[in-house]
C-alpha cells in the first residue's frame, strides 16, 4: 500500500466479526502481537480494538446478527457518510446499515457493491481509523474478489474516484495513483457458495513463519506461502473461527 495514513476514499480500518471473541483475541495476539482492549461500555457490545504499541490497528467484535458471517470487513474513509451512501445506491449498490453515528468517534454505513461484496463507509470524527499502516502486524493491502470485475470497476471509480492500474493479470486500485489494493476475478476455482468479498492483507516480516504460527494456533493455511512474480511473498490464512485474511512481506507490496 502506498498510503501511510487514512485518506478520503482509501482503506482506513478493518474489523473482524467473530463467533468467539476471546478465542480470536488469543489467536491474533499470538499471530501479530496485538494488544486487545475491549470497550467496557455495555452499549459498545464487546467491541475490541487491537493495538500495536499505542497505535490502533484493527478491531474484533462479536457477531451482532444471526445472519452475520464470521469474516473480516474493510472500511473506506469518506468525508460525508450520507453523501457516500447516496452515491453507493446511485451507482447500483445497496446500503444495508446506516448511515449512523457511533458515539462521538464517527459515522458509518455498511454497503454492498453491485456484485454483492460488503464493505463499510467511515466518516471520522474523534477516531480517524488505523494509526499504523504497512508495518508488520498492521493492514497493508485490501483485495476485492468478485465475479463482476467490469461492474466493480465502474462502481468503485464512481463512488470513491479510485484510479485503476490494470495489467493482464491483476488490477490495482489507487488514490491519485497511490495504489492500496487490487481486484481478482473469481473463476471456476472458487466454489459457488463463496460470495464476493473484500480480503484484508496484513503486513508481516516473514510469511512462512506467520503461516506456521497460524497453524500452531489453530488456524488453517488456505494458500501456501507463494512468491508473486514481480510482487511480494503472500499467503492466505483462516483463523480458528473461520475468518479468512491474507499476509504478505512488509515493504514488498505493489
Amino acid at each position: 500500500m502506498k498510503l501511510d495514513k487514512p485518506v478520503p476514499g482509501g482503506p482506513c480500518w478493518t474489523e473482524l466479526g467473530t463467533s468467539d471473541l476471546e478465542g480470536a483475541k488469543q489467536f491474533y495476539e499470538e499471530l501479530f502481537g496485538w494488544r486487545p482492549e475491549t470497550d467496557p461500555r455495555q452499549e459498545a457490545g464487546g467491541y475490541t480494538i487491537a493495538h500495536l504499541g499505542d497505535a490502533a490497528v484493527a478491531a474484533l467484535s462479536p457477531l451482532y446478527q444471526e445472519s452475520q458471517p464470521v469474516a473480516w470487513n474493510v472500511s473506506f474513509a469518506v468525508t460525508d457518510a450520507d453523501v457516500a451512501a447516496r452515491l453507493v445506491v446511485e451507482a447500483g449498490g445497496k446500503v444495508l446499515v446506516g448511515p449512523m453515528d457511533v458515539f462521538d468517534v464517527g459515522r458509518f454505513a455498511v454497503a454492498l457493491d453491485p456484485g454483492g461484496a460488503a464493505f463499510q463507509l467511515w466518516q471520522a470524527r474523534a477516531f480517524p481509523g488505523a494509526g499504523l499502516l504497512n508495518e508488520p502486524g498492521s493492514l497493508g493491502w485490501v483485495e476485492l474478489l468478485t465475479r463482476s470485475p467490469e461492474r466493480a470497476e465502474t462502481f468503485y471509480t464512481t463512488v470513491f474516484g479510485w484510479t485503476v492500474n490494470a495489467s493482464e493479470h491483476y488490477t490495482q486500485w489507487g488514490i491519485h495513483g497511490a495504489d492500496f489494493g487490487g481486484m481478482i476475478t473469481m473463476d471456476d476455482k472458487f466454489p459457488p457458495e463463496v460470495p464476493p468479498h473484500w480480503l484484508p492483507y496484513f503486513a508481516v516480516e516473514d510469511v512462512d513463519a506467520t503461516a506456521a504460527t497460524s497453524t500452531g494456533a489453530g488456524g488453517t493455511v488456505l494458500m501456501e506461502p507463494t512468491s508473486v512474480p514481480d510482487g511480494p511473498r503472500i499467503a492466505v490464512l483462516r483463523d480458528p473461527q473461520g475468518a479468512v485474511f491474507g499476509v504478505y512481506v512488509a515493504g514488498q507490496e505493489g
